[in-house]
């Protein structure tokens, strides 16, 4: 009885370990992400090989990778920048398929090429990014990144067209709305939108 007793609490130890390791490798990459951002990514990376299981990692080792890449000019880097991410995505997607902030950052991954050369990219991956948003959309109307991100898509490709973008303003204070009342499963889930809403919206009203 004792043997079972210790052996219970070894492994009860291994877990409470294994989650403070966790956190503590989470946290610690998150608070690289602000000085240095590659290094944050292959932290993530690292935490991710450890937890097979977790999407999140892999999450967000790709979308450090994405964001970086709306600021690089040079498409050979661009390339093999957002190839990483890519994979990362592709990872993230295998442990949890029908995710609409996987989704989303997918969506993300092919602005940076539109937004990189719209002239060469626009026709050829709008479809997609649209299509991605609309699948997000369905999936998890109530995610209020799912409805910020798509109202941004719509406002731009309206702009592009010489539309009025007015209409999508209520979107985005829907997004705020659904913000405002949102709640993340956990500490690390993504929580991120809200302060780009209000900028959205603000622009909005001018």
């Amino acid at each position: 009885m004792q043997k079972l007793a210790l052996l219970i609490a070894f492994i009860i130890s291994g877990i409470i370990s294994a989650q403070s390791n966790y956190e503590k490798g989470m946290n610690k990459a998150f608070e690289l992400w602000g000085t240095n951002p590659t290094e944050a990514s292959n932290l993530f990376e690292r935490i991710a090989a450890a937890e097979k299981d977790n999407w999140l990692p892999s999450y967000y080792a790709a979308q450090v990778l994405v964001l970086q890449g709306f600021e690089i000019k040079d498409k050979d880097v661009l390339s093999a920048h957002l190839s990483k991410a890519q994979n990362l995505i592709n990872d993230a997607t295998t442990i949890s398929k029908d995710n609409s902030e996987i989704m989303i950052l997918q969506a993300l991954l092919h602005t940076v090429w539109v937004a990189y050369d719209g002239a060469t990219y626009g026709m050829q991956l709008s479809p997609k990014i649209a299509a991605i948003y609309g699948k997000a959309s369905a999936i998890d109307p109530n995610n209020p990144r799912v409805v910020l991100q798509k109202a941004e898509w719509d406002m731009g490709s309206a702009q592009f067209f010489g539309q009025d973008t007015a209409p999508f303003c209520k979107d985005i204070e829907r997004a705020l709305e659904l913000f405002a009342n949102f709640k993340p499963e956990s500490s690390f889930h993504p929580q991120w939108g809200k302060e780009r809403a209000e900028q959205v919206l603000a622009a909005c009203k001018e």
